[in-house]
C-alpha cells in the first residue's frame, strides 16, 4: 500500500515521524509540501481522510495567520484556499496511506494507518 508524508525536514515532530515510519519498514514517499502545496481538492480530500474540520489543522501561532484575518468563523473554502496559498499553514506531518490519512502529533498516531 502507498505511504505518502507531507513533511517539513526542519520541523522535529516530521522528523520523528518519517523515522517511525521508516522503523516499522514504510518507506513513504516524501511529499516537501512546502515547496509543492497541495491543491485545494486534495487538501480538502485529506481534511476528509483525517476526519476533521480545516480549522483544526490549521497553524494559527503563524505571522501569516493573523495577516488573513482567519477566524473559526471563516469560510471553509476561505481556510482551504488560504492553506494552499502559504502552506505553512499547514499542521505537519500528515501521513497518508490508502483511504485513511493521520497527523502526526504525537508522531505515534501514524501506526493506527498501518494495521
Amino acid at each position: 500500500m502507498d505511504t505518502i508524508i507531507w513533511h517539513n525536514p526542519r520541523c522535529s515532530k516530521s522528523r520523528q515521524t518519517l523515522a517511525l515510519l521508516q522503523e516499522h519498514g514504510i518507506e513513504p514517499e516524501v511529499r516537501l509540501y512546502l515547496e509543492v502545496p497541495p491543491s485545494s481538492k486534495e487538501l480538502a480530500d485529506v481534511i476528509t481522510k483525517l476526519g476533521i474540520g480545516p480549522w483544526a489543522l490549521l497553524r494559527r501561532g503563524e505571522s501569516v495567520f493573523k495577516e488573513l484575518g482567519l477566524s473559526e468563523d471563516s469560510d471553509i473554502k476561505k481556510i482551504i484556499g488560504a492553506m494552499c496559498q502559504h502552506p505553512i499553514l499547514i499542521e505537519r506531518p500528515i501521513v497518508i496511506r490508502g483511504d485513511g490519512a493521520a497527523l502526526g502529533r504525537p508522531p505515534e498516531t501514524v501506526l493506527t494507518l498501518l494495521d
